[in-house]
């Protein structure tokens, strides 16, 4: 019904939002009818994380199309980096969003996995393929290796990572060259996971919280930026330009949670202004981490386990209220179909990331009784519910080109994602190598993508809800593993409880 309430407004985008809002604060959460099969595509959101791997594949590999590829990662520098997830549609191992991606697919299992089904089992695989490769990525003391591949180079060429012969050039940053964003990031991650196999894999789970607590010390004794020590490599790629402070709270965050070691708490109330807690509320992606802390750090409040952190709640909810539609700050606009939208490139991580802030913090507020103030408005934790739903139905073709932006759901999905092994010949269909420059016809081709990479969420559209499906069109058609990873905890969600 509210699809055709929209269609029938014209290009009035400011009412369609507004009628929008109105809509979801009259139906009950469990009124809008379920149109979608959210179990599949969860098992297909998790099955994308096997098409992104890195090294040598496991025998019970689903993603029958990509083969071994980087087994000599870390060779120059004398270690092994094998492993570890591709972020995009290139062949780097970028180690800052990967770790954000392993945190959030950790977070996903803790607060969701209950709902997931016999895709619990998958969605801990995802997590563990990340959580391996960045201990191998921290084994060294003081030292975190970051990225794997020299992106310039990579970007130069259009190669199945089973071929690549571009430079795998190996970056850290240690002591003189300092990194807390990504060692804080790190951190989170293995903190985060630890808690994921607390109870499948006590001894691993341990392994990862004190990997844990060696690299938050070394990220919060030796501060600084990463992209201070190595602009020319991660710039403009993966530039931290948020700053190191909201990695070295939300490490400190998820190390309490998982430790509930005194410290980590004290760390927090002490550094919470120093650290600027309460910046960019409405922000939460691989760079900027403070409404993720915010939510994250609520839920004891909200349990009444926490109150000397009620500041952190009092965030939570002006987050919150900045994500109203109509009420929405200017940093976070709703396209004329009611998607979430925020400048700059590959959209939906900011879709996915903030509705499951949205979902996150609607659960801990049930648990509590509580409602959001926002103003004349009152956000209840079924108005969030919905807001995130509709986000997920938006992405899954409830939109104004009725196209699932999920590659292999739904009838209609993009067919020309900015992807190297997918839009490559696979080594089973084509053995012979495929050059650096050769693989550009394939790049420029209007043909469909030969490997479906199941799964795979795009940049999206943009802030008119058009979508260019093609190669070219990067921002738009690109997917990513941070992308996904909050995804499969909205799936989840919404699999189980329509």
């Amino acid at each position: 019904m509210a699809r055709n309430v929209f269609s029938s407004l014209g290009n009035v985008p400011a009412l369609r939002v507004h009628i929008l809002f109105l809509l979801l604060l009259l139906l009950p959460f469990r009124s809008i009818a379920a149109r979608h099969d959210y179990h599949d595509a969860l098992r297909k959101s998790i099955l994308f994380f096997e098409g992104q791997r890195s090294g040598r594949l496991p025998p019970d590999q689903r993603v029958r199309w990509r083969k071994d590829s980087a087994l000599h990662d870390g060779a120059t520098a004398g270690v092994d980096l094998t492993g570890g997830y591709y972020d995009a549609g290139d062949n780097i191992k970028f180690g800052f969003p990967m770790a954000f991606t392993t945190t959030l697919l950790s977070w996903s299992v803790i607060d969701f996995g209950r709902t997931m089904g016999p895709e619990l089992r998958n969605a801990v695989k995802a997590v563990k393929w990340g959580s391996d490769y960045l201990l191998k990525a921290t084994a060294v003391p003081d030292v975190v290796f970051v990225q794997v591949g020299d992106a310039y180079s990579d970007h130069n060429c259009w190669e199945r990572p089973e071929d690549m012969d571009t430079l795998r050039t190996v970056y850290k940053i240690d002591r003189d060259h300092p990194g807390s964003d990504v060692a804080g990031e790190t951190a989170a991650a293995l903190a985060a996971a630890s808690i994921v196999f607390r109870s499948r894999d006590p001894g691993y789970s341990n392994l990862l919280l004190n990997r844990a607590v060696r690299v938050f010390e070394f990220a919060d004794r030796h501060r600084g930026a990463y992209s201070s020590s190595l602009r020319s490599a991660v710039c403009p790629f993966y530039c931290d330009v948020n700053g190191y402070q909201d990695e070295l709270l939300w490490a400190a965050a998820w190390l309490h949670k998982a430790s509930r070691r005194r410290e980590y708490r004290e760390y927090i109330a002490k550094n919470e202004v120093i650290l600027r807690a309460g910046d960019t509320i409405n922000e939460f992606g691989w760079d900027n981490k403070h409404a993720g802390i915010n939510v994250l750090i609520s839920k004891e409040v909200l349990r009444g386990r926490a109150e000397y952190f009620s500041s952190f709640q009092h965030n939570a909810d002006g987050f919150i209220c900045s994500l109203l539609p109509g009420n929405s700050h200017p940093q976070v606009q709703y396209s004329p179909g009611g998607l979430i939208f925020k400048a700059g490139g590959s959209n939906m991580q900011h879709v996915t990331s903030l509705s499951f802030l949205l979902l996150t913090y609607s659960n801990y507020l049930s648990h509590a009784n509580k409602v959001v103030p926002c103003g004349e408005t009152t956000a209840s934790p079924a108005l969030l519910k919905r807001l995130a739903k509709r986000q997920v139905d938006y992405i899954l073709g409830d939109n104004p080109l009725g196209m699932s932006y999920m590659v292999g759901y739904g009838a209609r999905y993009p067919q020309r994602i900015h992807h190297r092994g997918s839009s490559l010949p696979s080594v089973l269909a084509h053995p012979a190598h495929i050059a650096c420059k050769a693989g550009s016809r394939y790049f420029l081709s209007p043909n469909p993508n030969p490997n479906l990479l199941v799964g795979a969420v795009v940049g999206g559209p943009n802030s008119s809800d058009y979508f260019p499906d093609s190669r070219p069109y990067f921002q738009e058609s690109e997917p990513t593993t941070y992308i996904n990873a909050p995804l499969v905890g909205l799936l989840a969600f919404f699999s189980a409880h329509l």
